[in-house]
C-alpha cells in the first residue's frame, strides 16, 4: 500500500496527458460547485488543490468570474493549466505541507487529496486552514470508511485512502471548520462523498 501511495505523483507526473484525454467534461460536479460558489464572494479568490489540467473544474470557476490558483504536482498538468489559462496562478507543489504565504477565500480539493495516504490526510486539515481567510469556505472530497484501496489506471496501480466519516469531523473540527453540508455519494454509479465548510472567524459571503 505505502508504495502505491508514495507513486502517485510520479503516476500522474509521468502521465499527465493521458489524464487529461481520460478527464469527463460533462461537469457532472457542477451542482456541489454551485453550492461552493454561493458561499464566496463574487470575483473571490480561489485555491484548487489537484487541480490536475484545469479542466473542467477550474475552467468553470473562472468562468463564473472567480480568480483561480491551482497547485498541482505534475509539470505537465500544470502546463496544461498555463495553456490553457495563462491570466490565472498555476503552481507545480505538493499539497503536503504547502504553504504559498497567502489566504484565500474558497478552497477546492475535488478527487485529490483522498489519493493521500491517512496520516498525510489527517495533516492536511492545517494546509486547508493555513490558506483560507477567516469565513473561508473549504470543499473536498473523500471516502466515507476507514481503509485503503488500490484500483487500476491504464494498467497501472492507482492509491486511494480514507479516514471514518467521525475521524473527518474530528479533523475538521480541530482545525477550526464548521460543516455546511456533507453528502454520502454512492461510488459505484460516480456520485461524490463532498464534504462543504467553513473556516471559523468570518460571516457568509454576500
Amino acid at each position: 500500500m505505502s508504495k502505491a501511495a508514495d507513486g502517485i505523483i510520479d503516476l500522474y507526473s509521468r502521465r499527465a496527458a493521458d489524464w487529461d484525454a481520460d478527464r469527463g467534461r460533462s461537469l457532472i460536479e457542477k451542482p456541489w460547485l454551485d453550492r461552493f460558489l454561493a458561499h464566496v464572494p463574487r470575483a473571490g479568490s480561489l485555491l484548487d488543490l489537484g487541480c490536475g489540467s484545469g479542466e473542467p473544474i477550474a475552467r468553470y470557476l473562472i468562468e463564473q468570474g472567480q480568480r483561480v490558483t491551482g497547485v498541482d504536482a505534475s509539470p505537465g498538468a500544470i502546463d496544461l493549466c498555463r495553456a490553457r489559462f495563462p491570466d490565472h496562478d498555476w503552481v507545480v507543489a505538493d499539497m503536503r505541507g504547502l504553504d504559498l504565504g497567502r489566504q484565500f477565500d474558497g478552497l477546492i480539493a475535488w478527487h485529490s487529496s483522498f489519493h493521500l495516504s491517512r496520516s498525510d490526510q489527517r495533516a492536511l486539515f492545517t494546509v486547508f486552514a493555513r490558506h483560507l481567510t477567516p469565513g473561508g469556505v473549504l470543499m473536498f472530497t473523500s471516502g466515507d470508511e476507514d481503509g485503503e484501496r488500490i484500483g487500476q489506471w491504464r494498467g497501472e496501480p492507482l492509491y486511494h485512502a480514507s479516514l471514518s466519516t467521525a475521524a473527518y469531523r474530528e479533523q475538521l473540527t480541530a482545525a477550526g471548520f464548521d460543516v455546511i453540508d456533507h453528502a454520502v455519494g454512492d461510488y459505484t454509479r460516480d456520485e461524490a462523498t463532498v464534504w462543504l465548510c467553513r473556516r471559523g472567524g468570518g460571516t457568509m459571503a454576500e
